[in-house]
């Protein structure tokens, strides 16, 4: 994944043939264009937890119709940090009950949630570019 400074305080992730574009809330100096990082992560989240809920009911047949998502979070007012997200399911008018809790440890799975109460350790270094080659003038 390579991350870009397109200009303002706008940066951009590239990965796989896509890009993914996020700036600065108004509020906070940028430009408004683009979801913030941190909402990005919020959305990781949802969308992470939506795919299971979705590949659920999908493995058996059940309607989607209705089905949703949402995500929410408190901060700790200490040091603003989240200290607890809330992902809650909105489940289609026919969805059978005997799944509820079934459907709950699907959507516990969620990768981005997993790899966050695990969190990865962090390695951070700098360096500097390299010199572009000195053009010869003829």
């Amino acid at each position: 994944m390579e991350i870009s400074f397109p200009g303002g305080l706008r940066v951009d992730a590239v990965d796989g043939g896509f890009r993914v574009r996020t700036d600065q809330p108004l509020a906070q100096g940028g430009e408004g264009t683009a979801p913030s990082p941190f909402d990005l992560f919020l959305a990781a989240l949802g969308t992470c937890s939506g795919y299971y809920a979705l590949r659920f009911c999908q493995q058996r047949n059940l309607d989607t119709d209705g089905l949703g998502l949402s995500v929410a979070f408190e901060r700790d007012a200490a040091d603003k940090r989240v200290a607890l997200v809330r992902v809650g399911i909105t489940l289609p008018p026919t969805f059978p009950e005997r799944y509820r809790e079934a459907l709950l440890r699907a959507v516990g799975q969620c990768t981005v949630k997993r790899h966050l109460e695990q969190p990865p350790r962090f390695e951070i270094t700098a360096a500097p570019a390299p010199v572009a080659a000195a053009v010869r003038e003829e």
